[in-house]
């Protein structure tokens, strides 16, 4: 194990590969080649195996046991000593083509698209380690610069909780969102559904477009790919057609049965967990109504210091004006940006001046304000 080792990443124009190759280099100060079957201009497959000491794939999911053979056969056995990773979201085939090399292996599974942040920081990353040995330093260096929260499984058993976390989760919103489909033309379409929105509504309109409007493969690949997910639709299936049939027969018995088979899951999930999940969603029902506030500003601090914070709100103090709500999030720039809510009856004329002066000295860049 070199101490700054050369990483090569087998996929690299894909999303993730762009945001990985981003990270080592400026994030640890790597080397980083790329291969991309897309891109004849970028490093070739003999070039990344030649000179790269860590070797990651960030193909399509349908591919990468296809793609890890065809390195296998081209190293030769040039990689005994080196890493040998993968990103994929199924880690079982994967892991398998990658067992085949003399490498030492592992797979890593971060449980979010490419994050605006420079970091993974509080997101989950599930590590599979398969063989490791001189490499287990590294490993453990590099996730700790990623600074995501992580989970350890083998494979098969990560391959399991993705047909639950992933695909089952995916299959009900999409569900959904044929439902929704077929019942909008009739009612003036979304938009005239969603002032009438629970937030138990507006969270799952808000995951299936979310779905909807990223790449259709991986979606795809998450429900087709999983050996286990049959079996997990199978399941679902059944409880949706033994409430179907219980709603259709509508009796006292009916309901009696509904309230023995589909809300015993609370002994399932247990107390501390029930407290726990319905707090979360009183925080996020919390958050969407701040988000609709009707007076607000989004407001970027480009000094990334201590203080810059404190004299933001310094100045709607001094004008007089009140805070509502503050939540922080990123700009599709990677940009931190500060949403403020203001009381109602906020002056108008107050926190004109007030963003006037934030924009004016420099402290601060109103995106918007409402």
């Amino acid at each position: 194990m070199t101490a700054a080792p050369t990483i090569a990443i087998v996929g690299s124009a894909g999303t993730y590969g762009r945001w990985l190759r981003g990270f080592f280099e400026r994030r640890m100060g790597l080397r980083v080649l790329g291969h991309d079957p897309g891109d004849p201009a970028s490093d070739t497959p003999e070039a990344l195996l030649e000179q790269a000491d860590v070797l990651l794939f960030a193909t399509p999911i349908r591919q990468t046991p296809q793609v890890v053979g065809d390195y296998v056969r081209r190293s030769g056995g040039r990689e005994a000593g080196r890493l040998w990773l993968d990103i994929t979201s199924i880690k079982q085939a994967p892991t398998e083509a990658m067992l085949r090399s003399r490498a030492e292996v592992a797979g890593l599974h971060p449980m979010t698209a490419p994050p605006k942040a420079p970091t993974l920081k509080g997101r989950v990353v599930v590590v599979c380690e398969s063989r490791l040995d001189r490499w287990r330093p590294w490993l453990q260096a590099l996730l700790d610069a990623l600074e995501g929260e992580y989970v350890y499984a083998d494979a098969e058993r990560h391959d399991r909780m993705m047909a639950l976390v992933q695909a089952m989760v995916h299959a009900s919103h999409l569900a959904q969102a044929g439902v929704l489909g077929e019942y909008a033309g009739g009612l003036g379409g979304l938009d005239a559904i969603m002032p009438f929105r629970s937030a138990s509504f507006e969270l799952d309109a808000a995951i299936a477009a979310r779905i909807l409007s990223l790449n259709p493969a991986i979606y795809e690949e998450i429900q087709f790919g999983n050996p286990h997910v049959a079996g997990m639709l199978d399941r679902l299936l059944a409880q949706l057609s033994e409430l179907r049939g219980l709603v259709r027969q509508g009796d006292d018995a009916a309901r009696a049965r509904f309230r023995e088979r589909f809300l015993h899951s609370r002994e399932a999930f247990g107390a501390q967990a029930l407290e726990e999940g319905s707090y979360a969603y009183e925080r996020v029902g919390y958050l969407l109504a701040d988000l609709v506030t009707r007076r607000y500003a989004s407001v970027h601090l480009p000094e990334d210091r201590a203080g810059s914070l404190r004299a933001l709100l310094h100045v709607f103090e001094r004008h007089g004006v009140s805070l509502e709500s503050i939540h922080s999030s990123r700009t599709p720039a990677g940009e931190v940006h500060f949403r403020i809510g203001f009381v109602r009856g906020t002056e108008p004329a107050a926190l004109s001046t007030a963003l006037t002066e934030i924009a004016g000295t420099g402290l601060g860049h109103v995106l918007e304000a409402g």
